[in-house]
């Protein structure tokens, strides 16, 4: 039965099946070998998207394009160029502090690279920065858009598992900062080595009043949504809710580039993006049936515990467990599958529930960068039209930034635990 699922699973991911496919031709295959009815297909699709926490996917998703059609997207650049433009590397720094402030307001690594990589890969390219490294720090600082607040992964997780949303939101804060200095600091010794340039232009205090009272209302954004979820005036859901009407508002009456036309692209775009998020989610959650069906979680469960008890041992396991298996899962269909049962041998050797939940995303969105199925890495070779292999090669020393901040989170529980404890979230 095993080598069945894992055989019908492997060939199909690696014909190029789609991921969502793929989950659900293996967990059709498991439920023929088990003689179960197939009316539980059904079931248990439907039942993996019947969530009121799950609504706030596609609001989110809504909110990220409202922003980037509705003229947010450059403000927020400018912003950014203005504040750290004229240091060595300027653009790149713009980069990174521009996927910081779109990631609070879309939770998509994906949206982030989609959103700037097509404004800023060119720029840079022009400017006489490498296309390899320009992609490269496009890819790897749209991965903090899962990590900084609000974040479509740490939604699937607290659904899937029952943790605080706004707990895990609170606890992304540090670590999403720690990636983005990283990606600042490398991106800085490179423009020095490589001689790249800085912005010229002058910071007046015209241009300074004129970038912050443009930017100031799309920086409100994340500040309403997760300053209303710590002040108890809404869940995390209606939060996503209030950032479609914020998105919107600001759009059609503050910046007033929201025509009808892209209303409605902005429309179907979202629908058609999370009809593939639900359809993931869908099928994720029939494959995560038939695995426990046959008890597969609980064989892993008790091979780590055979292995050792020792919590920072059980630690490194599960962080190598998951980089492997974010090369080839979808970051949502990971969550869904693996988080349950993980999460159970990490409390299992006293570790921290939400410790353990950002361990998991930053395992995720590490996944956004791997082959085979980085999808960052497509997005940005689709911009560019560089070849995977290229940009794979140009994305390593991202990759070692992103393991370095995992195993500090990973080994300092304070940096994820200290915030949610200050907002009551840990006791």
């Amino acid at each position: 039965m095993i080598s069945v699922i894992g055989l019908v699973f492997l060939v199909t991911l690696f014909l190029g099946f789609p991921v969502a496919l793929c989950l659900g031709l293996t967990s059709l295959s498991g439920l023929l070998i088990m003689d179960t009815p197939l009316i539980l297909l059904a079931q248990r699709f439907f039942q993996g998207m019947n969530s009121f926490p799950l609504m706030a996917v596609p609001f989110f998703v809504l909110a990220g394009d409202l922003m980037n059609q509705g003229g947010t997207t450059q403000r927020l650049i400018n912003f950014a160029s203005m504040l750290v433009g004229r240091v060595p590397g300027g653009l790149a720094h713009t980069n990174v502090v521009a996927s910081m402030f779109f990631g609070g307001i879309s939770g998509s690594a994906v949206a982030d690279t989609a959103a700037l990589g097509p404004i800023l890969i060119p720029g840079m390219v022009r400017k006489g920065y490498s296309p390899g490294f320009s992609a490269a720090i496009t890819a790897a600082s749209s991965t903090m858009g899962p990590i900084i607040p609000p974040s479509i992964f740490m939604v699937i997780l607290g659904v899937t598992t029952g943790l605080s949303i706004g707990g895990l939101f609170v606890a992304g804060i540090i670590p999403g900062l720690m990636l983005g200095l990283g990606m600042i600091a490398y991106s800085y010794v490179v423009a020095i080595r490589r001689n790249y340039p800085r912005e010229t232009q002058p910071v007046t205090m015209k241009r300074f009043l004129r970038e912050t009272v443009s930017a100031v209302p799309a920086l409100m954004a994340p500040l309403i949504i997760l300053g209303g979820i710590l002040g108890g005036v809404f869940t995390p859901t209606e939060a996503a809710a209030v950032a479609v009407f914020y998105s919107t508002f600001l759009g059609v009456f503050v910046y007033r580039e929201m025509s009808i036309k892209k209303f409605i692209d902005v429309l179907i775009n979202s629908g058609v993006t999370t009809s593939v998020l639900l359809l993931i989610i869908g099928m994720a959650n029939i494959f995560a049936w038939v695995l426990t069906a046959e008890q597969i979680p609980g064989r892993i469960a008790s091979g780590l515990l055979s292995i050792t008890s020792n919590p920072y041992m059980i630690l490194l396991l599960i962080n190598a467990f998951l980089l492997f298996a974010g090369m080839f899962l979808e970051g949502g269909a990971a969550i869904i599958i693996l988080a349950p049962t993980l999460l159970a041998v990490a409390e299992g050797v006293g570790i921290e529930p939400l410790h353990f939940g950002m361990i998991m995303v930053l395992n995720i969105v590490i996944g956004l960068l791997t082959p085979p199925l980085g999808v960052c890495l497509f997005v940005v070779c689709g911009i560019t039209g560089l070849s995977l292999g290229r940009v794979t090669k140009a994305i390593l020393p991202f990759l070692w930034i992103e393991i370095g901040v995992l195993a500090a989170v990973t080994y300092i529980p304070g940096l994820v635990t200290f915030l949610p404890r200050i907002f009551g979230f840990l006791n």
